[in-house]
């Protein structure tokens, strides 16, 4: 049976979610798709990037993550909108909802894309063509967004059709179309080709993914090591990687956070390790795992950035123990500078047991913890993150419960908000 993939992506997803939500919910009259606009983050809380743009917006240079000063010197005119995380979270599992009517392996590859296997169920629907158009008009029809479908036997070669012309439209990028559909395409545009790596294969005299895919495989793997095999690979759609309904267990489990002012006494940057150890132990207890690594990141002020890490004696979930050992790794590591950006990560993750090797002089009442874990996990997820708080918490700039997603991203106050 051959092999049918589609790869589905929603044309600039947070800003198409935004104004669907506006005009159908807001009253609001002005599409922020159809003019030059933005999703982007506060710059008072040090969040100024751009998030999501619009077609327009694309035409004037804007990029997805550069700052909002660099995009509005580049068109003064952008109007940028707030994000609201919640609203793409619910947009999201209805788009979801819509895929997995077709197919049973569904693997959402993020937000706003997924892959999906339609290998023994597309026969139902129509050819592969007919297909993803069907789905590409329901959703836009019933959800009122557009997405792009690409169609092809593996997932690479099915996202690199879903990036051609846009918006709201399908492409077909089979073996045999390669040559003329994907060869003659810079090779920054290939899957797995960052801008360092593009510079390199351009310092090679490396212009195209056809000229990629002509290179010699060994000269490739010997200038860039195991990414220049595989990128190889890619540039003559090989792709063996399978669609995968259910995601891989994770590695390890962490969470980052920009303070909103540079952080320069221990008292402070201990306050944001215990908020982010306490969303970081919630994950790990959440999936039943327990991680035996730390670590701990640091972005200073002038950008630079260092980290360190250290094994456990036993893995754990524990909140406390988690921000204990953040706390010594950020002693050996922080050499005094300014701080602004902090991040707690874990690995060496494995399933909880069911108990621990005691030691004989250890005063810490694990199982006390635990169950102290437990019920602050329950209460919060039952009436909020914000009904249990730790008392250092009190009256402090630093959100109790950092990382992930920052708070003011996951909701607007639409009412406080000018919609045109």
């Amino acid at each position: 049976m051959k092999s049918i993939v589609f790869h589905i992506d929603v044309n600039s997803a947070f800003l198409s979610w935004e104004a669907v939500y506006r005009l159908a919910h807001k009253g609001g009259k002005l599409d922020l798709r159809e003019i030059a606009s933005a999703v982007g983050g506060d710059i008072t809380l040090r969040h100024g990037i751009i998030l999501a743009k619009s077609i327009p917006a694309k035409v004037y240079g804007i990029k997805t993550g550069e700052s909002i000063p660099e995009a509005k010197k580049k068109c003064p005119n952008l109007v940028l909108v707030p994000p609201n995380y919640g609203l793409y979270e619910q947009c999201s599992a209805a788009f979801m909802e819509i895929l997995r009517e077709y197919s049973d392996v569904v693997e959402q590859y993020s937000i706003d894309e997924a892959f999906v296997d339609m290998s023994t169920s597309c026969h139902l629907f129509g050819t592969p063509e007919q297909t993803a158009v069907q789905i590409k008009d329901r959703i836009r029809e019933k959800l009122g967004f557009t997405v792009n479908i690409g169609i092809s036997t593996n997932k690479l070669l099915a996202k690199m059709a879903s990036d051609f012309q846009k918006p709201d439209r399908m492409h077909t990028l089979y073996p045999e179309e390669i040559k003329e559909k994907m060869w003659p395409l810079p090779v920054s545009d290939l899957f797995f080709v960052g801008r360092a790596t593009a510079t390199k294969l351009l310092s090679m005299g490396i212009r195209t993914i056809g000229e990629l895919a002509d290179a010699d495989p060994v000269w490739l793997k010997k200038m860039l090591k195991k990414q220049g095999e595989i990128i190889w690979g890619f540039a003559n759609g090989i792709d063996l990687s399978p669609v995968l309904a259910q995601p891989p267990a994770n590695k390890g489990y962490g969470n980052s956070t920009t303070t909103p002012y540079d952080v320069t006494d221990v008292e402070t940057a201990d306050r944001v390790l215990l908020a982010l150890s306490e969303t970081v132990g919630n994950r790990l207890r959440a999936d039943r795992v327990q991680a035996g690594m730390v670590s701990v990141g640091i972005r200073y002020s002038d950008l630079s950035y260092v980290s360190h890490q250290k094994m456990l004696p036993d893995p754990t979930d524990l909140t406390i123990e988690i921000y204990t050992a953040a706390c010594s790794l950020l002693r050996e590591l922080w050499n005094g500078s300014p701080i602004r950006h902090l991040g707690v990560h874990t690995g060496r993750v494995s399933e909880a047991g069911f108990g621990r090797q005691l030691n004989l002089f250890d005063e810490i009442d694990y199982e006390k913890l635990s169950k102290m874990d437990e019920t602050v996990d329950g209460i919060r997820k039952r009436f909020g993150i914000d009904a249990v708080m730790r008392a250092t918490f009190l009256d402090q700039p630093i959100d109790h419960m950092s990382g992930g997603m920052s708070r003011e991203k996951r909701s607007v106050d639409y009412d406080r908000v000018m919609i045109q």
